[in-house]
This record gives structure tokens, C-alpha cells and sequence, in this order.
């Protein structure tokens, strides 16, 4: 476990919290520090858990799982939150199933140049997902047209919408309070040691 504030061993939860500790086991059944790192005050990271697995992993998402972890990726990339692109990017990468072409991703992510790998609605998520989180006031109806445009229906624009906000408010618990991987099993679909 690490942070920069006090987190609160499974051992050490009271009834409350190991309540919730229990709500928030990843499949490995571990407690992330993403989650962990709420545990003085278990009613946020109820919320948090609860958020995370409506945006990224409800079973109505019609957005590949590939894109949504990638789009996650990108916004970790574009806030230098190494917490979440150590996690998320690995998902990616797995679920994209060819490790050239996710080089080659991962290297337009980080190069901020998504139109080098992805064309139509993939690259019109990507831009929104830039935009959104680089430049937030500027956001324009015709922003949400373009998605529409590129061939995305309303739910899909919903969907990236959320997958956007979850990680700009994720990317930001996380770089506040110097939350680290240390003990985490990295990546979603890893194998939990021991």
C-alpha cells in the first residue's frame, strides 16, 4: 500500500469498512489503492466503485472493451497519471490481442497524434477525449456531432462521456495523493501471484 495519506489495512476495518472493502475486490481479490486509499472514509469509496464499474464495466456499453480501456489510457496519458495508465493501458493492450498493433497505439497515445492508428469513430472518441479533458470549457455541441458524425449513437456518446469524466476524476485522486501501484496487481486481466 502506498499513498501519501494513511490507508487502512484489511485487518484493521471495522465492520463498516470492511463492508465496502469487500465491495471493492478486484477478480484477484485484492483491494486496490485506487480504492484503498479512500478507506478513512468508506462512504467515497462506495461511490467510487460504484461509479467505476457503471462507467467502465457495465454489460449495456456497446463501445468495444479494447476502445474503453484504451480511451482510458489516453486521458491517464494526457494527465500524467502513471496510477491508471500502468493499469488501464495493460487492459488495452491485452484485449487489442496483437501486441504490434498495440505498440503501435500506445506509441500514437503517448505522441498525442491518435489520427496515426485510428480513423473514423475510434479517432472522433479519441479527439472528444482530448478535448474534454485538455481543454473542458471550450466543449461545443458540434463536438457531440462530430461523434454522432463519425457514426456513434447517443448511448455510445453517453459511454465515452463517462469513461472521460471517471478518469479526469480518477486521474486526479490519484496524482493528489500519491497514489502508487505498490501492492496492486497491475492490470485487470493480470494473474494474482502466490
Amino acid at each position: 500500500m502506498s499513498a501519501w495519506i494513511r490507508m487502512i489495512a484489511d485487518e484493521d476495518a471495522d465492520d463498516t469498512l470492511q463492508e465496502v472493502l469487500n465491495l471493492a475486490r478486484t477478480p484477484h481479490g485484492t483491494v486496490d489503492n485506487v480504492m484503498r486509499v479512500h478507506s478513512l472514509r468508506p462512504s467515497t469509496m462506495k461511490g467510487h466503485v460504484i461509479l467505476y464499474r457503471a462507467a467502465l464495466h457495465d454489460d449495456a456499453n456497446t463501445i468495444p472493451m479494447w476502445l474503453q480501456e484504451t480511451i482510458s489510457a489516453y486521458v491517464s496519458i494526457l494527465n500524467d497519471c502513471d496510477y491508471s495508465l500502468a493499469n488501464h493501458w495493460k487492459n488495452a493492450a491485452h484485449l487489442i490481442g496483437d501486441e504490434d498493433r498495440a505498440a503501435r497505439i500506445g506509441r500514437a497515445l503517448h505522441d498525442r497524434d491518435p489520427a496515426a492508428v485510428f480513423e473514423g469513430a475510434e479517432l472522433a472518441l479519441m479527439r472528444y477525449a482530448e478535448k474534454l479533458t485538455v481543454n473542458p470549457g471550450q466543449m461545443e455541441e458540434s463536438d457531440v456531432t462530430a461523434l454522432r458524425e463519425a457514426g456513434l449513437d447517443d448511448g455510445q456518446i453517453l459511454e465515452a462521456n463517462q469513461i472521460v469524466g471517471y478518469f479526469n476524476y480518477v486521474n486526479r485522486l490519484l496524482n493528489g495523493l500519491g497514489v502508487s501501484t505498490a501492492g496492486d496487481v497491475v492490470g485487470y486481466y493480470a494473474k494474482a501471484e502466490g
